[in-house]
């Protein structure tokens, strides 16, 4: 939200195109038909008395948040701070750091049960962009893990200003712990104050840190206690004063005007890219001892020259998404991992628009058939069956109108290639080749995970095709045009 903003104005969300008989159903921020059996509400419910507990059971109350601007007016009602800052006409001026900042009080307070005291020269964060950043997340280690969503995980938050938001949020929404760093004395200050205020001292950990210290401090006593399952990282945008004041001057306003950062929140040497450009390097030394590294940005230059370096050090597996706020505001996000689970497509391609499609990771998703909605389901998954006889399925279950099985492979078993070398060899062992060891003795490594499902939608049935596991996109391809292939045989 920038400018002088209306109450209540509409704006579009990311989500709003979606084709709602084509719908994810990893993916939480789309829980409606074919598998859930109608559209959820996109509001809040307006009879809560607060925000519920945590939970993946609150996933549906806290993403529909700001699916439309908040109402100011009724913000004015619940909020006598908030009434006072509001103009009589309804609009909030975005010019006024005082307006912003209760705000962003009024939300978190309204809409998630936080307090929050922030002084007046520290970064005030808007709230609906840093809630857009743990959505993401959350999406983003739900999806790269065969375990139920809603497990406890352990984020670090670098650079966590005097909000400390990232863990306020992020503690609210889920049952996950923080360890937060920063290298301003202040801003640990009111971090410190932040996290008494709601209780969350158990949860949240703070860490100083000198400018020169590794960004991820694995070698402190908080890090060494508990794994890291994430980063995040909000990095100063700017390289400079003057390059802060020439974008200030650039969007028509006063330098600082709706922004009250110190420069050592706003400024560093390099900008966002050096920054970020640590981060890179310091994961690749540490590579799997994080699962996933992410940061937010807010040049789209930078998030292109970021994902250039990562294809450089042969980084395959990564995310890039963008947060829209408002009509003008956006940011972007970068995640990558060493390891091999894959996000789902709308985690990890959730840039939309075809020009930006070379930033994009592989696909991680394929259509193989779609058939009409009163056609039986049954022999579509009998020859699923048939056709991956020769993998490890690990399981195969009904949910709400869809039928989801779960497999691995250690090689590509479907190609013919391989089925050559099978007929081959018992040639060799006559003629005194060596057997190999069996597979108890030395357990084949998974090179693909995939997930096959059928959903009965409202309008079609379809089969889809989803990459779960592995770094190779060749193969999940291949895997892919074998299903298809048999499928539609005998259709």
């Amino acid at each position: 939200m920038t400018g002088n903003c209306r109450a209540g104005s509409k704006r579009k969300t990311p989500g709003d195109e979606a084709d709602s008989d084509l719908r994810d159903p990893r993916d939480p921020r789309n829980p409606g038909p074919p598998l859930l059996g109608g559209l959820r509400s996109r509001q809040p419910d307006p009879g809560r008395l607060g925000p519920p507990d945590p939970g993946v059971s609150a996933d549906d109350y806290f993403r529909h948040l700001y699916d439309t601007e908040p109402d100011f007016v009724q913000l004015a009602k619940q909020d006598p701070d908030f009434k006072a800052v509001l103009q009589p006409n309804g609009h909030l001026d975005f010019t006024n750091p005082a307006a912003t900042m209760q705000l962003t009080k009024t939300l978190l307070q309204a809409d998630f049960g936080l307090k929050i005291d922030l002084p007046d020269d520290r970064l005030c964060p808007p709230v609906p962009n840093r809630h857009n950043y743990i959505l993401w997340l959350k999406d983003l280690m739900d999806t790269t893990s065969y375990e139920p969503p809603g497990r406890p995980l352990c984020g670090l938050d670098v650079g966590t200003g005097a909000s400390c938001i990232y863990p306020l949020l992020g503690t609210r929404q889920r049952p996950w712990s923080f360890v937060a760093t920063d290298v301003d004395d202040k801003n640990l200050s009111y971090a410190q104050r932040n996290i008494r205020l709601n209780g969350l001292e158990s949860r949240i950990h703070l860490v100083p840190r000198n400018p020169d210290d590794p960004l991820i401090p694995l070698d402190h006593p908080s890090v060494k206690q508990t794994p890291i399952d994430f980063v995040m990282m909000n990095p100063p945008f700017y390289a400079s004063p003057e390059e802060m004041m020439s974008s200030a001057q650039q969007k028509s306003r006063p330098p600082m005007s709706a922004c009250t950062g110190a420069p050592v929140e706003m400024v560093c040497s390099g900008g966002e890219l050096a920054h970020v450009g640590r981060l890179l390097r310091e994961s690749l030394d540490l590579r799997d001892k994080v699962r996933w590294y992410t940061t937010m940005l807010g040049k789209l230059s930078s998030l292109e020259a970021l994902v250039e370096q990562l294809r450089e050090q042969g980084v395959d597996n990564y995310a890039v998404t963008e947060f829209v706020q408002g009509r003008k505001t956006r940011r972007w996000a970068l995640g990558w991992s060493f390891g091999p689970m894959r996000p789902a497509e709308h985690a990890a391609r959730g840039m939309k628009a075809a020009v930006w499609k070379k930033l994009l990771p592989p696909a991680t998703a394929t259509d193989l058939l779609e058939l009409p909605v009163d056609a039986p389901v049954e022999p579509v998954i009998a020859r699923i069956h048939e056709a991956v006889g020769g993998l490890e399925l690990i399981s195969w279950s009904w949910d709400a109108g869809a039928a989801r099985g779960l497999g691995r492979a250690s090689e590509n078993v479907w190609s013919r290639a391989w089925r050559r070398k099978r007929l081959r060899e018992p040639l060799q062992q006559g003629q005194g080749g060596v057997q190999d060891a069996s597979p108890s003795q030395h357990p084949a490594e998974c090179r693909l995970g995939f997930e096959i499902r059928v959903v009965m939608g409202k309008v079609k049935t379809s089969v889809d095709l989803h990459w779960r596991e592995g770094h190779d996109p060749l193969l999940f391809e291949s895997f892919g045009g074998f299903l298809s292939t048999k499928l539609k045989e005998n259709k």
